[in-house]
């Protein structure tokens, strides 16, 4: 029995990510909500013919005397899952998942106040469920995430996680054009870690399952590492202002949500990166935090899932020293990414 809810469930994410989840046989209760549309999309979804039961929740009429996070309150009770693509989705123009302009910065405290109040009704109602963080700047958004559940008592780091599993599935496919045969995207695994935006984003690319030939030259590799950290350009780029990657992301938050799903389920040895929490008491997270020179809270790595979420961090391994300049040219843009998510927790309100 597992009771999955998406926040955020009719935006361009949320529809095609609550589908995915919609047909898979282990979700037996899928809650949707958002701040319109959600019953609509509910009862759309619950005519597929799959066991997992749909309801959809939204917030009560302005005018209504019930409590305003009534409809959020029920969509969460009970949840053993919950995934929230909720949010603004950046524009043409402005830098990969991180909001770096006047308008850009706009958008940020948009997202961040809406991942600010979700999180709270998450701590307030479902303070043991796994949270799956997508909405954008993910590496600010999940410490907004911490911070609010640190201020209620309930932060455990175990079960926060930072969907970063877009940029693994375009390393899997860039890596296979590389090499000549997409057929083989599907079962080539690169591990990309670091964080979800632009130089954060590092594909570890000696450790792909599949090997690029020898003697690459050095200007290709680079320009796969570039396509990897800028995916999410192309996609903006080619929707021409209509829209920015919500189908890819969709089924890369399924893909995630599946692997939590089933180590909730019992099944070990799942290994797969997410920006997480490099909490003292983290099997691997002090290591990391040396490997990387710095005091370090967040950073995305391969981790070992298990029924409590997070066994253990795995650390990035043995790389080579381009990867490891990647990884040092990463490091101040994450610690400013991080700085700003707690500030906008712990920060004074105006």
């Amino acid at each position: 029995m597992v009771k999955a809810v998406v926040l955020g469930a009719a935006g361009g994410i949320g529809q095609p990510l609550s589908l995915l989840l919609k047909i898979n046989p282990d979700v037996t209760e899928l809650s949707l909500y958002d701040i319109v549309n959600a019953p609509g999309v509910a009862v759309d979804l619950s005519h597929i013919a799959t066991p997992a039961k749909v309801e959809g929740f939204l917030p009560p009429p302005k005018d209504s005397q019930t409590t305003p996070n009534e409809g959020l309150r029920k969509a969460l009770a009970g949840a053993d899952l919950i995934v929230i693509p909720a949010g603004v989705p950046r524009k043409p123009g402005e830098a990969n998942a991180v909001f770096t302009t006047l308008h850009s910065d706009d958008l940020f405290k948009i997202n961040a106040g809406i991942v600010r109040d979700l999180a709270t009704a998450i701590a307030t109602t479902a303070p043991k469920a796994f949270v799956l963080v997508i909405s954008n700047p993910v590496n600010s958004t999940v410490p907004i995430v911490a911070e609010v559940f640190k201020n209620h008592n309930v932060f455990d780091p175990k079960r926060l996680f930072g969907v970063t599993t877009l940029d693994v599935v375009r390393a899997s496919t860039f890596v296979a054009e590389v090499l000549g045969d997409r057929s083989l995207s599907s079962s080539i695994t690169v591990p990309v870690v670091g964080g979800h935006s632009g130089v954060t984003i590092v594909p570890l690319l000696s450790q792909s399952s599949h090997r690029l030939p020898e003697g690459l030259d050095t200007s290709t590799v680079d320009s796969l590492v570039n396509r990897i950290q800028s995916g999410g350009d192309e996609v903006v780029k080619a929707k021409d202002g209509a829209g920015s990657a919500t189908l890819s992301m969709a089924y890369a938050g399924a893909e995630f949500a599946v692997k939590i799903i089933r180590a909730i389920k019992g099944e070990r040895g799942i290994i797969v990166p997410s920006y997480v929490n490099l909490a003292a008491d983290q099997e691997g997270g002090a290591a990391l935090r040396k490997d990387l020179g710095k005091d370090l809270d967040y950073f995305s790595s391969p981790v070992e899932l298990g029924p409590n979420g997070v066994e253990s961090i795995k650390g990035l391994g043995t790389i080579t020293p381009s990867e490891r300049a990647l990884v040092n040219a990463a490091l101040p843009d994450l610690i400013s990414n991080i700085d700003k998510g707690v500030s906008f927790i712990q920060g004074p309100k105006l």
